[in-house]
């Protein structure tokens, strides 16, 4: 796994959202995903629509993945 595979997947299953991963080691990754579907959604939720986008590559593929999940607002974009 890399981290544009884990970007392409988040963007596809998040449409429009702005999306950077990093990680260099191929199974612990860092992902800060801007997205106005987060709006009004705890961290907790949040976070768990990022997971539903890799489905079951996480814990397999993808055995860490730290989030930051901002609205654009929060992000400074809006």
């Amino acid at each position: 796994m890399n981290p544009e595979t884990i970007k392409s997947l988040i963007e596809q299953g998040l449409p429009g959202a702005g999306v950077q991963v990093s990680g260099d080691d191929g199974v612990h990754f860092e992902a800060t995903v801007v997205s106005e579907v987060f709006a009004g959604k705890l961290p907790l939720a949040r976070h768990r629509m990022v997971y539903a986008t890799l489905g079951e590559r996480m814990g397999g593929e993808i055995h860490a993945l730290a989030l930051k999940t901002l609205t654009p607002a929060e992000a400074g974009q809006g």
